[in-house]
């Protein structure tokens, strides 16, 4: 695939994101699926776990020496890596469904 096409896929595939979101939002939806995720990452420990993982990096570090932007950097790749699988792909069905109805 040359680099032209390549480039125009991702304007493609960011045209399509965009759309997508723009549903998502204007229906309420983004906001409902938000809230089913956060119910269902709270019932697996998921938010409790990384809050541990919080305090852990701010002790290691010290209170004083690290910053909130720091602390989301340090803990955002652990937090995604550490969503399970299942509520990652009920999340991305309930978007299929979604689409489909819509």
């Amino acid at each position: 695939m040359s680099a032209e096409s390549q480039s125009d896929r991702r304007k493609k595939d960011e045209a399509v994101r965009a759309t997508i979101m723009q549903k998502l939002i204007e229906t309420g939806e983004k906001e409902r699926l938000k809230q089913i995720l956060r119910d269902k990452l709270i019932e697996c420990g998921w938010r409790d776990e990384l809050k541990e993982y919080c305090k852990e990096v701010i002790r290691n570090k010290g209170l004083e020496k690290i910053t909130v932007d720091e602390l989301v950097n340090e803990i955002t790749p652990k937090g995604r890596a550490s969503v399970p699988d299942k509520i990652k792909s009920d999340l991305l069905q309930d978007i299929r469904k979604f689409l489909q109805a819509t």
